[in-house]
């Protein structure tokens, strides 16, 4: 089975997925964040001073490369997010702007040029998207708002958009019709409720998935985007000295 594990921001996608793993012995799959992604597609700046242009790259880079990794897995796997994912961030700026935090108490920002390309832009890669979407994934297990948004995690992500976020990836699915299902709880509850509706194994017991998952979640490089920019010059003036 090729199952997505869908959520906006902060809805523990990826702890969900890790212990998901562990428990059944599927393997996971994921794509590198924008963060991680930054430093090389747009050397020296952070998320918020990309402009529409370089969201677009980002995107695609990031879809690009999860399509390569699911294509590595034909048995199956247990994918954190989807392809839907980054196209449901772009799209929901049309809405509240390219850096959502300058759009904070307006219903929705000016349709400038700019805008209005990049929004014809992301209306064709959604036409592509959805179709690798459909074509692709058996199901989805969509994870509801639950949990506070991290402040510092997710720059520049406010409630609004996430919550934006949330209502059109729930949609998307709908018309794709998409096999989905909403579980919700806490980890455990999610795993327990996720393997019976799927019949998916265990491999072992769910305490001790969670915990490798922690440790496992612990690995992951949380640095800033202007922390991984710092890095990475420092390494390119050390090549050059």
């Amino acid at each position: 089975m090729k199952l997505a594990i869908s959520g906006t921001y902060s809805s523990g996608k990826t702890l969900t997925t890790m212990a998901l793993a562990q428990l059944t012995g599927v393997p996971r799959t994921h794509a590198k964040t924008m963060r991680e992604i930054l430093p090389h597609a747009v050397p020296g700046k952070t998320l918020e001073e990309c402009n529409a242009a370089e969201l677009i790259q980002l995107v695609m880079r990031r879809y690009v490369e999860r399509a390569v990794h699911e294509s590595h897995l034909p048995g199956g796997y247990i994918s954190d997010g989807s392809s839907l994912h980054e196209w449901t961030y772009a799209t929901v700026r049309v809405t509240v702007g390219i850096n959502p935090n300058e759009s904070i108490g307006l219903e929705s920002v000016e349709k400038t040029d700019e805008i209005r390309f990049y929004e014809q832009v992301v209306a064709q890669l959604g036409v592509a998207l959805k179709q690798y979407a459909k074509e692709t994934y058996d199901a989805f297990v969509h994870l509801p708002i639950e949990f506070p948004l991290d402040p510092n995690g997710h720059r520049p992500v406010n409630e609004r958009f996430r919550v934006l976020s949330d209502e059109h990836l729930l949609n998307v699915l709908d018309e794709l019709k998409i096999p989905t299902h909403i579980i919700g709880g806490t980890i455990p509850e999610r795993l327990e409720g996720i393997t019976e509706v799927f019949g998916l194994p265990r491999v072992m017991s769910i305490e001790d998935a969670i915990e490798a998952a922690k440790k496992d979640y612990a690995q992951l490089d949380v640095r800033t985007e202007a922390e991984r920019n710092a890095a990475a010059e420092a390494l390119a003036a050390q090549a050059a000295a």
